[in-house]
């Protein structure tokens, strides 16, 4: 089965946020390993919260009970291509067996979608 999830964030809204809240919003959805990692312009900061949104809504769980943000770890290749690891837990949970993304920004807003190869 394929499941694909996508999202659309105000780049400016992610901007307010971090003015106002800084580390403990960045901290909230980002884990240690991506702030060392993510250069932290708005623009990117936006896409990962897209991509984690987009995920969730792939899952058909959204991010809560089930899914926290810190379950779901965006990284980079050595292209710049984001990808995604996701904790074990959650693969075995949900049946995932491949994860596609991709992440754009244009016009003020990140956009991500995820595509999901999953067992049932």
């Amino acid at each position: 089965m394929i499941r694909v999830g996508t999202d659309i964030v105000s780049i400016d809204r992610i901007s307010k946020s971090i003015e106002r809240f800084g580390d403990r919003f960045l901290s909230r959805f980002l884990s240690q390993k991506e702030l060392e990692t993510l250069s932290l312009k708005t623009s990117s900061v936006a896409g990962y919260w897209a991509v984690k949104e987009a995920l969730s809504k792939a899952l058909g769980c959204g991010i809560g009970a089930e899914l926290s943000f810190h379950d779901i770890t965006v990284k980079k290749d050595t292209k710049g291509a984001p990808f995604i690891i996701l904790e074990d837990k959650i693969m075995e949970e949900f049946a995932v067996k491949y994860i596609s993304v991709s992440i754009s920004h244009d016009g003020g807003f990140a956009i991500a979608v995820v595509a999901l190869e999953m067992e049932k």
